[in-house]
């Protein structure tokens, strides 16, 4: 039932329960161990792990994307990263930067340096993706998509200080690098909407906590023009498009509607109660319990902070139940029981 309730959401037909997904609790091995047995740490274990989890908690949505920095090849840049995952494998020391000077920035041309993609091979990759989730995940909504869809992707090429930097310094060459960046990314679009899946997933992290890190008069001029644009072959090929930013995007709300977006995802800094209001009859929308509250909150913290979300969506018919920004391995298993436990209780309309 987990589909039917997925798809009830996205098509706005308000199920009778509010249905769930979440994000990196596939890999809480220590979690889900103690639920299912399964040690996800042993070789050839992890799909397993990860599948028992999505249904013993019965997720409706499966997040995805395929596209990322892997088409970038060397020009890219390394911000290093701090441990995430379970044991801390994805710990990464090596900070570089293709780039020295501003005018390299303001001179990239994504065509000359990385080549144009080849539709049909790509739209051969999504459909390769999107039927894998199939495979594996059969009683959910599953999709492939895009991640560095635009601002993203400026900053895996760049890095937050020659963005920063570039962005301040002349924001209208480098307002005119982020064309040139979109129009490059448009053939990728056009593969996504030539693939068999029906929901795509749009991820593009457009600003940060305390929400838009330059002019909003820039992103008006350069970020949702080109999202019109990358969307419209999504749009004609009637696929459900699902829009994903880290941080607090509140402010772009309504830009991102008049694109073409149909369901947001959101981090607990989006303002939830803003999209019902204004959009919660004819948009879904994904999250947004707050991480912080299960990492380190009481078991009444977690059980507020879940009502608080349900009592928000209850009444649209698109609401789905998510913990944002993601359920990480440092997460109690305890307090990942609770927020369980509560999202059950609550559940029912």
């Amino acid at each position: 039932m987990s589909y039917k309730y997925g798809m009830a959401a996205l098509n706005l037909e308000m199920p009778d329960v509010v249905p769930r997904t979440e994000y990196s609790v596939t890999g809480h091995y220590d979690l889900i161990k103690k639920l299912t047995g399964i040690d996800g740490t042993l070789p050839g274990k992890a799909g397993e792990a990860a599948l028992a989890i999505t249904k013993l908690w019965e997720f409706s949505i499966n997040w995805n994307v395929l596209i990322g920095s892997q088409i970038f090849g060397k020009w890219q840049t390394s911000m290093g990263h701090a441990e995430y995952a379970h044991g801390g494998t994805d710990r990464n020391d090596n900070i570089y930067c293709p780039f020295s000077d501003e005018e390299e920035v303001f001179g990239f041309d994504p065509c000359e340096k990385l080549g144009e993609a080849d539709i049909g091979e790509w739209t051969k990759n999504f459909d390769a993706h999107y039927q894998n989730q199939q495979n594996h995940y059969s009683d959910i909504v599953n999709m492939t998509g895009i991640y560095t869809t635009c601002m993203s992707g400026l900053i895996a090429i760049f890095g937050w200080d020659m963005l920063l930097s570039c962005a301040g310094s002349d924001p209208k060459r480098f307002g005119e690098m982020t064309d040139r960046y979109c129009e490059w990314m448009k053939r990728y679009f056009a593969a996504l909407a030539k693939s068999n899946s029906p929901v795509v997933m749009i991820h593009d992290d457009i600003v940060w906590t305390e929400g838009a890190f330059i002019h909003p008069d820039w992103y008006r001029k350069y970020i949702f023009p080109n999202y019109k644009k990358m969307f419209a072959p999504l749009i004609e090929a009637k696929k459900k498009i699902l829009y994903t930013s880290d941080g607090d995007y509140t402010e772009f709300v309504d830009d991102i509607v008049e694109c073409g977006v149909e369901c947001f995802v959101l981090e607990p800094l989006t303002d939830m109660e803003y999209i019902a209001k204004k959009h919660g009859k004819t948009h879904s929308f994904i999250g947004n319990a707050d991480t912080r509250v299960l990492l380190s909150g009481t078991r009444d913290d977690i059980y507020t902070e879940v009502k608080r979300c349900m009592d928000i969506g209850k009444s649209c018919p698109g609401f789905v139940m998510a913990v944002g920004n993601h359920i990480p391995a440092n997460t109690p298993v305890d307090n990942c029981l609770y927020y369980n436990d509560f999202y059950m209780q609550l559940r029912k309309r």
